[in-house]
């Protein structure tokens, strides 16, 4: 009995790590960090072959057939994207997005972080081909979790109103590069899909506006008539994800008065139900009524967007975002490494990043503090911005899909690459440290 104990003991700090937001980081540099050894390797090929492999179905006279890589950029990225949208959604119905002081100062640097990585890309790229200058999209994103995993790192002391801003910079650049995927980064449009699709996601909004809350039937729906046919369209299947999110019901069956109130009631009956002659183990059939009415009203009490939110994210942090960069951040290192990195595209990216980040972010935000736009938040100073500018320089998972529409050409796609892991690293780094010395000395 007491090695059991023990076990738990020894394993609680384990299962403590694994429940930080930090951990999530860790995890999905670890994948960048091994698929980046394994295109180095004699797997190699192997994983070239995997992912190039086509799969897919036939029913009838219908077929969908794709390789693996694009299973995993369209199929798994989509639920990735889909929680994006619950979160996009939560946040503008009641989180940060919807009180307009936290939005201004977030808004302006989300603003100067996309336009001037952009721009700065385009320069770089100016006089090159015209599908290197396709990548000028690639800079403009920020990874959300890889950027607040860092600044989880600095523990209890970073103050609250950094990681808000932080946070509502990175859920404002998402939609943006949403918005930038739907616009600039897709193929040749089928009309008649986008119309199917549209009539699909139209039924999930009336469904949420009557009041259906079955989180089956919107997946359903939302997988075979929204997300299918987006895939179909050209239009790239992700942004289906994001839509289909926005419909899910985020209103409550049970209000948080009746739920007291009924919690209540339910346990005053448990204290006086008939006891089990077996109590020590079982519960009698009227408490386990009890019970099951309890479950059933908090289960009730919480909204569809939450549950589904709650219960996806781990599930995207652990699993969808470690095989995305598995699949994805592979680069074939060789004697050109220098020449890769010095290349066009590669130093866009890396300056677009490092640069065009930081001037938009950190410069826009402190000219309209000096404009008087806004006022700086209550605990923060200029040189924890500086730091934050330099964490949502980490493009990383969205950089990376960015890159997967953008080029064909597989030198430009490696070149790309290399720029991405090195900009997000070094970025990565400057701003873990920025933030560090900004809120010691504050």
């Amino acid at each position: 009995m007491e090695t059991k104990k023990n076990d738990v003991k020894a394993l609680n700090p384990i299962l403590q790590f694994v429940k930080k937001s930090s951990f999530s980081s860790y995890l999905l540099f670890f994948s960048a960090f091994m698929a980046l050894v394994l295109a180095n390797t004699p797997a190699h090929e192997h994983i070239q072959a995997f992912l190039y492999k086509t799969v897919g179905f036939t029913i009838g006279n219908f077929a969908v057939y794709k390789t693996m890589l694009l299973w995993i950029n369209d199929g798994l990225m989509s639920i990735f994207f889909f929680v994006i949208g619950l979160e996009l959604k939560r946040e503008i119905i009641a989180g940060e997005l919807s009180n307009p002081k936290n939005v201004v100062m977030p808004m302006v640097g989300a603003a100067g972080g996309m336009i001037l990585p952009a721009l700065v890309y385009y320069f770089v790229n100016s006089q090159g081909s015209a599908e290197s200058l396709n990548g000028w999209g690639i800079p403009m994103a920020t990874d959300i979790a890889f950027a607040l995993g860092v600044l989880y790192l600095l523990g209890p002391k970073v103050p609250i109103q950094l990681k808000v801003f932080l946070t509502a910079l990175a859920i404002i650049d998402d939609i943006g590069a949403v918005s930038v995927v739907a616009l600039f980064y897709t193929s040749e449009i089928v009309v008649f899909n986008l119309v199917i699709a549209g009539v699909f996601l139209g039924l999930l909004f009336l469904l949420s506006k009557l009041g259906v809350r079955d989180v089956l039937v919107f997946a359903i729906i939302g997988i075979v008539g929204v997300w299918l046919p987006f895939l179909l369209s050209g239009v790239h299947a992700t942004i289906a994800a994001v839509l289909v999110a926005f419909a899910i019901p985020a209103t409550r069956a049970i209000d948080k008065d009746k739920y007291l109130a009924d919690l209540n009631h339910l346990m005053e009956q448990f204290k006086v139900a008939g006891k089990s002659e077996k109590e020590v183990y079982l519960l009698s059939p009227n408490e386990e009524n009890i019970i099951g009415e309890i479950q059933r009203i908090s289960y009730d009490s919480i909204s569809p967007l939450q549950r589904l939110e709650r219960s996806m994210h781990s599930f995207v942090l652990f699993v969808v975002m470690p095989i995305f960069a598995l699949a994805n951040a592979g680069v074939v290192i060789d004697r050109n490494f220098a020449e890769m990195i010095s290349s066009p595209v590669s130093m866009g990216i890396i300056l677009g990043l490092m640069v065009g980040k930081l001037i938009g972010i950190f410069g826009l935000s402190m000219l309209g503090l000096k404009l008087g736009w806004y006022k700086m938040p209550e605990n923060l100073n200029a040189k924890m911005v500086l730091g934050a500018s330099f964490l949502a320089a980490i493009g990383f998972t969205m950089a990376l899909f960015i890159n997967s529409l953008a080029f064909e050409y597989q030198v430009y796609l490696e070149q790309a690459k290399m720029g991405i892991l090195l900009a997000s690293f070094l970025s990565g780094l400057l701003g873990y440290y920025i933030t560090k010395k900004a809120i010691a000395h504050r």
